[in-house]
């Protein structure tokens, strides 16, 4: 016995059928809504004056710098620092974010 499903993507807004998904982002996050033919046209035409007057990105470009950064920052062994902190008497936890003080110091000395 042959068997057929078909997928029936409807909008978000209105359950029409037939929907598409559409993608945008605002303020560094990312959505997806699925829209009809009417409601996609709304959705262009509100956006229409504000995609005119804005720059576009390439992909790269709207990363944070603290994520290039740190990307690109050596690693250090946060098992060392522990143990150096240790033996020069700075309390430091056994897990955990180490204070920017304390790795200051650690770096400053290695």
């Amino acid at each position: 016995m042959a068997r057929s499903v078909s997928v029936v993507i409807t909008d978000d807004i209105d359950g029409s059928p037939n929907a598409e998904t559409v993608s945008f982002s605002v303020d560094g996050a990312s959505y997806e809504i699925d829209l009809g033919e009417a409601n996609r046209a709304k959705f262009e035409e509100v956006l229409t004056p504000y995609i005119e007057s804005g720059r576009r990105l390439s992909r790269g470009r709207g990363r944070s710098n603290s994520s290039v950064n740190r990307a690109s920052a050596p690693k250090v062994d946060r098992a060392a620092v522990r143990a150096w902190a240790r033996e020069n008497g700075l309390q430091v936890s056994e897990r955990g974010r180490i204070s920017a003080e304390i790795m200051q110091q650690y770096e400053a000395t290695h």
